[in-house]
């Protein structure tokens, strides 16, 4: 039933997300993601405050090359309860050609009734150039996620990506920081 609910929201909340004009003073994107290099495993480190995420402690986000050049897109978060919410869908350019800017559709009920109603905007602010972090946002400044390859990062980098999120105009003094193991294992008890 949780998962569910998940989907169901992520689904309301990216179509509240999608807009179809451009704003000048819209945050800048890397102009260009290598997305064979983007696959595989991205960890949260931190994000803005999000209504499907409200219960998420750890999250993840799992993409694939698509033969086609889409991203398939695997989503998983761990609550404090220790279960797994999923979801599923795909990311496909914004404008053919160009990787920096994504629409992200979630398969989900709702996306199967009325199809491209339901996708979010999903631009990549940032990336290392050895593609262990990354930022990614939307134009509105609404959402924003802090990402890398790896649990947690020094306080160097941590401080490199804060940085670079509030050069963008996101306000950094919101975000909800990933759990922590130890912190898991201490709500369990």
């Amino acid at each position: 039933m949780m998962r569910l609910v998940f989907v169901l929201l992520a689904g309301l909340v990216l179509a509240g997300c999608a807009t179809s004009g451009v704003d000048p003073l819209a945050p800048k994107t890397v102009n260009s993601v290598n997305l064979k290099r983007y696959q595989g495993t991205w960890y949260e480190l931190a994000r803005l405050p999000m209504y499907f995420q409200r219960n998420c402690a750890q999250s993840e986000a799992h993409y694939t090359l698509k033969p086609d050049g889409n991203v398939g897109v695997f989503n998983r978060c761990l609550t404090s309860d220790w279960q797994w919410e999923e979801a599923r869908g795909t990311a496909t350019p914004q404008v053919p050609g160009k990787t920096d800017k994504l629409w992200v559709e979630f398969d989900n009920w709702f996306s199967r009734i009325v199809p491209g109603v339901a996708k979010g905007q999903y631009w990549v602010l940032y990336v290392s150039d050895d593609y262990k972090t990354a930022i990614v946002g939307d134009p509105s400044r609404r959402y924003m996620w802090l990402l890398s390859r790896t649990p947690t990062v020094n306080s160097v980098v941590r401080e490199e990506l804060l940085s670079k999120a509030r050069q963008q105009g996101y306000d950094t003094t919101r975000l909800i920081w990933r759990a922590s193991d130890r912190q898991m294992a201490k709500t369990s008890d």
